[in-house]
């Protein structure tokens, strides 16, 4: 390999870590939503499942998660 390849490829990693070093809290909390969306979505999918009804807790679920996500997002962000 090109040592001044090696050296912009070094450069750029070293960057990376940076930002994400620097960007860890937003990074958890994004992660947090998603994940908060999927578990209740999927609370909501098995009940859905378990007790033979239309796709009402499905959508209970995810409005849950989006609620509980978000909320967790803005709290994470504003630190």
């Amino acid at each position: 390999m090109d040592k001044k390849l090696g050296d912009r490829m070094g450069a750029a990693n070293e960057e990376l870590q940076t930002n994400l070093d620097r960007n860890e809290h937003q990074i958890f909390a994004s992660y947090g939503l998603v994940g908060a969306i999927l578990l209740f979505g999927a609370l909501g999918y098995f009940a859905d499942r378990m007790s033979g009804s239309t796709p009402r807790y499905v959508i209970i679920g995810l409005v849950v998660g989006i609620a509980i996500g978000f909320y967790s997002l803005v709290k994470t962000v504003r630190r």
